[in-house]
This record gives C-alpha cells, structure tokens and sequence, in this order.
C-alpha cells in the first residue's frame, strides 16, 4: 500500500502520554498468572557482547512479562544467568541450518538483534523468525543489519513485525531498498519511507510498525484498509539516554508489551471476558517508548544525567509504571 502521495496524512500525530500508558495496562486480575502476563524469546548477544542480552532481559521482566527465555551462545550462559537469574538460557547452535530448532508455539512475542552479531548464520537465524514464527516480532540493532542485507526475509511474516532503528540504522535500511535515506530534517518523512519499505517487501498480512529512535521517537503502524496510518510522538526521554544499551532495554519493554497483548487477547479470546491487557499492538509500543523515556525521566532526576547509564534505565522501569498506574 502506497501512501506516499499522502504525505499530511501523519501530520496529526497523538503524543504519548500517561494516559496512553493508563489505557494499556490494567491491574491484574487476582488470578493471573505468568501465562497470562506473556511468554518472551530474546534472541541477543555473542561473546564481548553479553549486556545487550542482559539489558534487553532486565527491560522485558521489568516491564511485566511472565516469562522470558535468552536465546545465545552456551559460552555466554554464566554471565546471563548471574545477571539475569529470572531468565532462562537456551542455546542457538545448529539452529540456523535446522538440525535444531524452537518450539515457535511456547512464546507469545520475540525479540531478535541486540549483541547479535552480523553474518550469514546471524541472517540465516532471522529469516527463520520471520518465516516460522507467527506472533509478533520486534527486529532492532544487528537484527536491522542483517535485514539489510535480505529485505525480502519480509515476505513470509503473516503476524505484526516492528523494527526500531536508530537514524543510521534508519539510513542504511532505506538505502537497501533504494529510498532516500534517513532525514534529520523531516523525521515523520523518514519514519513514513519505513513503513512503506516494510509494506513494499513484506506480504501484506501482517501489521507493519516503525518506530524510529531520536529526540521524539515516532511510532507509526500500518493502517486499516482505506484508513491513515497510526502514529504518535513521544513526550519522554532526556540527553542522559544517550549511552550504550538504551536501546537494547527499549526492546526488551516493546516485546514485553506486545508479548503482553498477545497473551491477553488469547485470554480474552479463551475465557469471553476482558479481563486481561487489550490493547492495539501500535499502543504497546507507544506504551514501552513513553514508560522507556520516562524510567529515563526519574533516573536521571535520581543521579543526573551526565553519569547515567542504561543499567539504571532499566532499573527505574517498573517505577515508572508505578508512577503513572499505581500498581
């Protein structure tokens, strides 16, 4: 669907707010358990590269999913299980090629890219994602750059696919698909060449959203059939975030938050109620950019921004749902 000749049709942005925030999570029913709250894949890290999985774990489990396993190198295993006991540890070796594999139907969301590496088993890995798993994915960091290289890996996905990129990240993924490349100057622009890249490439079944990363990320989502695209800015964030692995901990609360619509719409679905998160998945990701910004927001007004790191991104997370909920 082209909707390049359309260019106002993203001029109405919503802004995120506490209210979006509100809107997507619900306090939790009495009887919940861990299925309910969403069952996560993150497919990160290599050797020299362990915190991106851990920084993405932190985020997921501090941002409410119920379940999360790390998908990566064995000799990488201790560092992830001392940092993140809550998470489990799954191996990838002989995955690419098929002598091994996942049982697709035990996740309710993946994330694949931080700490991951580029190269042919790294891309190999993605397009077995996107080709076999038909819940939602969130691609970002390596995961981009793999996607580069192959952007038709994009036209097996049936489910709802979000990429995250950085401005260079941005560029470079334009560039691959021969589209203007990123643009400082018109950032809703740029964030609309995405989204027509994903729809371009991909089959047309699955949801497409882009969230482009900078001083007020932009969320847009593919429209209904004859509709404008969904889009929204976001209110929070501040200079301090500028440090490694932010935005590894920006994707462990997006797929977080989409594992968590998922799980509960199944719920929903299975018990006739809605009782459990019912929320778009374009919300969710508005939701974890907001509720990311702001656990920015209160570490920095904790110890400053010139000192901050990523580590205590994540760690402000759950308190910035607090903050705005109450539960």
């Amino acid at each position: 669907m082209d909707h390049s000749a359309d260019k106002n049709n993203i001029n109405s942005m919503e802004t995120t707010s506490s209210d979006l925030v509100r809107r997507v999570l619900r306090k939790r029913p009495s009887d919940m358990h861990k299925g309910h709250a969403g069952r996560v894949l993150i497919i990160a890290g290599q050797v020299g590269m362990a915190g991106a999985a851990v920084l993405s774990a932190r985020g997921t489990l501090y941002s409410g999913a119920g379940l999360v396993k790390i998908s990566a190198p064995e000799e990488i295993f201790d560092i992830l299980q001392i940092s993140v006991p809550e998470a489990m540890c799954i191996g990838r070796k002989g995955f690419a090629s098929g002598s091994a594999g996942y049982d697709w139907s035990a996740y309710d969301a993946i994330a694949i890219g931080p700490g991951l590496g580029t190269g042919r088993e790294q891309t190999a890995l993605l397009r077995k994602v996107l080709g076999e798993f038909d819940g939602p994915v969130i691609i970002d960091a390596d995961g981009l750059n793999c996607l580069c290289t192959d952007l038709s890996m994009l036209q097996s996905r049936t489910a709802v696919t979000v990429i995250t990129p950085h401005p260079g990240e941005a560029d470079r993924l334009l560039k691959a698909a021969g589209l203007p490349g990123y643009d400082k100057q018109d950032r809703e622009g740029t964030a609309q060449r995405l989204l027509e890249l994903m729809e371009r490439e991909g089959s047309g079944q699955g949801e497409s959203i882009v969230l482009l990363k900078g001083e007020g990320t932009l969320i847009l989502a593919s429209p209904e059939d004859g509709a404008q695209p969904k889009g929204y800015v976001n209110a929070t964030g501040n200079p301090g975030m500028a440090t490694g692995g932010s935005g590894d901990v920006l994707t462990g609360v997006i797929v977080s938050l989409l594992a968590q619509v998922h799980a509960g719409a199944k719920a929903n679905a299975r018990e006739k109620t809605e009782r459990f998160m019912n929320a778009t998945y374009v919300e969710a990701v508005a939701c974890a950019a907001y509720l990311h910004g702001l656990a920015g927001d209160l570490a920095a007004a904790n110890i400053g921004q010139y000192g901050m790191t990523s580590a205590d991104i994540a760690d402000a997370i759950s308190s910035a749902i607090n903050e705005v909920t109450g539960f």
